[in-house]
Formats: structure tokens, C-alpha cells, sequence
């Protein structure tokens, strides 16, 4: 892949796709603006180099319509923040008056398109909608990974119309992930938890083989767990039926999973720990337990390389983000391990315990991360190849 010090921007229009798809609060304001910060480095250095910078990504999906609590306003006003530079917004992301609007902007200028998935023909993959797309741009420069598991149109068609490369936060992301595939130290400790069993299982099917300890929390164990026979009160399987789960692999890997729980008692606001086994019918198993967070934090304080994917509770239940919490806490502790955490709701997490800045690498991806490390095929990456 081709990468920014090998391009000449001076004077060219050059295209980004970031991932500035970040949490909003029902009055819009931005919750996490982790996505956006990663990308400055890139648009500094395009900036400094002479180019013509034209910003685009994607905000939530609105399926092809135009809704106003999805425009970029908000980006525009955080990136003018952390850049202390002018940041102009087009109304839409693709038409004639934005072609010809690109082609009299200076060097060093900086112009950011409307939501692309108020167009269909973004997550349709269309070839004629990535066709408009190119004629706004000399360069293109790949830089949101975390979309890059998408075969949408500006993400696997677009590279194919431009000359590419990739910025500096996909190069990170790729050197960093690379790590877990190649050059890994030992002991490695994988930490799976959060909601989602379906579009991890091909990661943990990975690190079952790769690592040395695969520890697993969150819904993802409760349903395994389901799935052995054990009594884990009232479990709802997502994604995946506890019939799916018996043909996986997963059924009868060797796992660390969860020896107690702390558990919510139903029109209870008080909370008990229990056993495994030990779940009543009607109880929800939100968070590991004490003893379960003895024995990760065992593993996790030996291993030199960390990798972490999913919340191990239900951290946005009150009083339940304590076996997060405190993983996250054992993580940082460990200064001779190499750390590798992703993930939307992990990060949250770790950025509500100010502790997001202490990890070695970061991740903006989930699914993409996910897939990286399972061996898919991302095509945002295919095509730069």
C-alpha cells in the first residue's frame, strides 16, 4: 500500500474518507470525539504539504435520506477545534457546484462534504455515485479503518477510479493489529466480552488457537455458558440461538470463563453475587464477580501481550461496571505488556475511566478490527493493495 510520503499533494485535490461515524446524545452534541482526533495527524500533514483537502465520511445511517440530526455540522465545528484551522461544509457530497467549488479551492484549504449515506448509492456500492465522487478529487486517501470491512462505494470502488494510499491512522491501525498476527510476545491474553457473539466469534476462534489464555465475559459468556447447560437465569441469546452456538467450535473450546457473577434481582435495586450455577431464574448476570476478576487479573498481570474486545458487564446499568473497571485498571498496569484494545463500547468505557490515553494502541475499528484479526478480507484494504 502505498503511503502519504510517497505522494506529491502540492496543489492536488485530495479526497479523505474518515470515519467521523461517532456517538451522538438525543441533542446531537458529540459524545466521543476519539475518531475524529485520530485523523488530524493525516490532514495536518496534507495541509502542510500545499494539498486541497476534501473531508468525507459517513454519520450514522439514514438510509439514503437527508436528515438533519445526521449532517456534519458538529464534525465541522470539533475538527475546527482540534485543527485551530478553517473547515468549510458543502451541503451535499457529490453534484456540479461542488466539483467546480473543489477545483477553485488553495492549497491548504480544507472543505468538508455532507453525510455520504444521504445517498444510497454509498452503502449500494454504486459505481456511477463513486464516479461523482472521483471527479472531486485528484488523490485518494484512505484513513478510516473502521469502515473499511464495508464494501460501500467510497471505501472499494473509489481507490479503484484515484491513485490511493493510506493515511496515518490506517497505517497505525494495520502496524499495530499486525502485531497480534505476527510478532506477538508471550504469554498473549485475549479479552473478549460485550453483546454481539456473531461478528466476534471468527476473533475468538483466532485467539483460541493463537493465544495462551482466551478469557471471555459479558453476554458472549453468559450465553456460553447457556449453551453448556449451566443455570444462568434470564439469558437472551443475541445474534446467535443457543442451537447455533452448540455447532460452533466455541461449544467445547478450552476458555477462561466467569466463576461468579454479580447479579440484579429483579424489582430489586440491590445487588448479589453468585456462583456459576448459582443464577436464579429470574436474575440477570450483568457483571463478572469478585473471584472471576481475581483470576483474569492473574492471567492479565503475566501476560506480555493484551488484547481486549468488549465490556465485561453491562456497564451501562448502574453499579455494573466494575468488572470493566477493574480488567481495565489490571491492564494498565502491566507496563511490559503490549496492549491493544477496540472496540465502540470499550473505548467509551475506558474513556469514562480516563484511562484510554495509558493503552499502547487504541483501536477505531470494531468490526473491522474484528475481521483484521479473524484473517477476512477487508475490501477498503484489498483495494489498496
Amino acid at each position: 500500500m502505498r503511503k502519504l510520503k510517497g505522494f506529491s499533494f502540492k496543489g492536488k485535490r485530495v479526497l479523505v474518507r474518515c470515519d467521523f461515524n461517532v456517538p451522538l446524545s438525543p441533542k446531537g452534541d458529540i459524545l466521543d470525539d476519539f475518531r475524529i482526533k485520530e485523523t488530524v495527524p493525516t490532514i495536518e500533514y496534507l495541509v502542510k504539504k500545499g494539498a486541497k483537502v476534501i473531508l468525507m465520511s459517513h454519520l450514522g445511517d439514514p438510509g439514503g435520506r437527508i436528515l438533519n440530526d445526521l449532517k456534519l455540522d458538529s464534525i465541522q465545528d470539533r475538527l475546527m477545534e482540534y485543527l485551530d484551522l478553517s473547515v468549510v461544509k458543502a451541503q451535499d457530497c457529490i453534484g456540479l457546484d461542488i466539483e467546480e467549488w473543489t477545483r477553485h479551492m488553495l492549497p491548504g484549504e480544507i472543505l468538508l462534504l455532507e453525510n455520504l449515506r444521504f445517498h444510497k448509492g454509498e452503502k449500494n456500492a454504486d459505481r456511477n455515485f463513486a464516479r461523482k465522487l472521483s471527479r472531486l478529487g485528484d488523490i485518494f486517501v484512505q484513513d478510516a479503518f473502521g469502515t473499511c470491512h464495508r464494501p460501500h462505494a467510497s471505501i472499494a470502488l473509489l481507490p479503484k477510479i484515484l491513485p490511493s494510499g493510506m493515511g496515518f491512522l490506517l497505517e497505525k491501525e494495520i502496524n499495530a493489529l499486525s502485531k497480534l498476527l505476527k510478532k506477538i510476545k508471550r504469554p498473549l491474553a485475549a479479552i473478549v466480552g460485550g453483546v454481539k457473539f456473531s461478528t466476534k466469534i471468527g476473533a475468538i476462534e483466532y485467539f483460541c488457537k493463537k493465544a495462551d489464555f482466551t478469557l471471555l465475559g459479558g453476554h458472549i459468556a453468559n450465553i456460553l455458558l447457556k449453551a453448556r447447560g449451566i443455570k444462568m437465569g434470564s439469558v437472551l441469546p443475541n445474534g446467535m440461538m443457543i442451537k447455533d452456538i452448540k455447532k460452533t467450535f466455541l461449544f467445547k473450546a478450552e476458555v477462561r470463563l466467569p466463576v461468579d457473577f454479580s447479579v440484579a434481582i429483579p424489582g430489586q435495586k440491590k445487588k448479589v453475587v453468585r456462583k456459576v450455577g448459582g443464577v436464579q431464574p429470574k436474575e440477570r448476570a450483568f457483571d463478572i464477580g469478585p473471584q472471576t476478576i481475581r483470576n483474569f487479573s492473574e492471567i492479565i498481570k503475566k501476560a506480555q501481550t493484551i488484547f481486549w474486545n468488549g465490556p465485561l458487564g453491562k456497564i451501562e446499568e448502574p453499579g455494573f461496571d466494575r468488572g470493566t473497571k477493574e480488567i481495565a485498571k489490571t491492564i494498565v498496569k502491566n507496563k511490559k505488556a503490549f496492549e491493544v484494545v477496540g472496540g465502540g463500547d470499550t473505548v467509551s468505557a475506558i474513556s469514562k475511566f480516563n484511562l484510554r490515553e495509558t493503552f499502547d494502541h487504541v483501536s477505531t475499528g470494531g468490526g473491522a478490527m474484528l475481521d483484521f484479526l479473524a484473517g477476512k478480507r477487508l475490501p477498503g484494504l484489498a483495494v489498496l493493495e
